[in-house]
């Protein structure tokens, strides 16, 4: 079992932001190796614990959040624990939590809002964004925006669709075709 030190340890300081959006097979195969206990423990109730401060509760969050996203790549078990993401999110988020942990780390206590098939959540994430993240928020305000407008257009996101075994609707498979979310995001680009 991991600390919250040593997840924040590795995700914010080894992977650090030149990595985080830049997934490999071979940091998938290292988040597996190290963390996927931690997954596993979280997912049967544990890490309780780790919701009582800004710093654990943002390692929580990571374990819950994040790590799947890598480990499980294509396959349910990816967001097998978005709910429990959001739900510490939205704690630590109302406790002001987020506002102890500086930017650009800040902004994995919104992550589990944007990844929210909720459009009340994508509204939020917007705010939170735009509100919270003054210095190197711009970048993370656009995808914020393409995710709401992708929950606004379908109410759910079409990519992950093969992996929950969810039919494909003939607008999200047109969409998908036309370069789903990366082509819409550039589209906003070309339009901001």
């Amino acid at each position: 079992m991991s600390t919250p030190d040593e997840v924040l340890g590795f995700w914010l300081d080894e992977v650090g932001p030149s990595g985080w959006y830049n997934g490999s097979e071979a940091l998938d195969a290292e988040i597996r190796d190290r963390f996927l206990g931690d997954w596993e423990a979280l997912r049967a109730g544990g890490l309780s614990l780790w919701l009582t401060a800004s710093r654990s509760a943002l390692a929580y969050i990571i374990v819950a959040d994040q790590f799947p996203r890598n480990m499980f790549r294509d396959d349910p078990r990816a967001f097998a624990l978005d709910a429990m993401a959001l739900s510490a999110a939205k704690v630590a988020i109302s406790r002001r939590w987020d506002l102890r942990i500086a930017e650009p780390e800040r902004q994995f206590f919104y992550l589990p809002l944007m990844h929210s098939e909720n459009l009340c959540d994508q509204d939020r994430c917007v705010r939170l964004m735009s509100m919270r993240m003054p210095e190197t928020g711009a970048e993370n305000l656009l995808h914020a925006r393409a995710h709401r407008e992708v929950i606004r257009r379908f109410g759910r996101f079409p990519h992950r669709n093969a992996a929950l075994d969810r039919p494909m609707q003939r607008a999200e498979r047109v969409f998908l075709n036309a370069g789903g979310y990366g082509a819409l995001l550039r589209d906003m680009k070309a339009d901001a």
